[in-house]
């Protein structure tokens, strides 16, 4: 029980944290006292940059935000989803799963779900690692390695499963 309040405590504290960072990612810059459209957001801005790397995987700008936040830890990934579509006025009265439903293809999802099997998404294994090693070379290796194997997985389901289902 008391790993659990512990796990939750810690948990809750960077979803949270997490969740107020995008908010205010989200309604920057303000521009004559108004917050901007989601897309010309900050956190918009760097989705649309990062989008065309993952649209291989079937991914959208909101689900790259969603992979980079989730390096912080993995339980992120459903509060930035949640912010990100809450905030959006064109999904903001879906619930988040339509809304996924109708942003993410089946490749796209299936791919996710590979994506997360063999990335290293969380900053405690890293620093685990780096504090065992006494080392930035083991983690950084294993971060990368683990990376491009997640992204290849990805990429060849996402392919698959659209060429099989379309």
């Amino acid at each position: 029980m008391d790993r659990a309040k512990v796990f939750l405590t810690q948990a809750g504290t960077v979803i949270l944290s997490v969740t107020l960072g995008l908010w205010v990612l989200a309604h920057l810059p303000v521009n004559g006292g108004h917050a901007p459209q989601l897309a010309e957001s900050v956190i918009g801005r760097l989705g649309h940059f990062i989008e065309p790397v993952i649209a291989p995987l079937g991914f959208n700008w909101k689900i790259g935000i969603g992979l980079l936040s989730s390096v912080l830890a993995r339980e992120v990934m459903v509060g930035t989803m949640g912010t990100l579509y809450g905030a959006d006025p064109a999904t903001q009265s879906l619930s988040l799963q339509t809304a996924l439903h109708h942003d993410l293809p089946l490749g796209g999802a299936i791919g996710l779900m590979v994506f997360f099997a063999f990335a290293l998404q969380c900053t405690s294994t890293i620093a685990v690692v780096r504090r065992e090693t006494n080392s930035w070379k083991w983690p950084a290796l294993q971060f990368v390695y683990m990376l491009v194997l997640a992204y290849g997985a990805a990429f060849v389901t996402n392919y698959l499963v659209t060429a099989i289902w379309g």
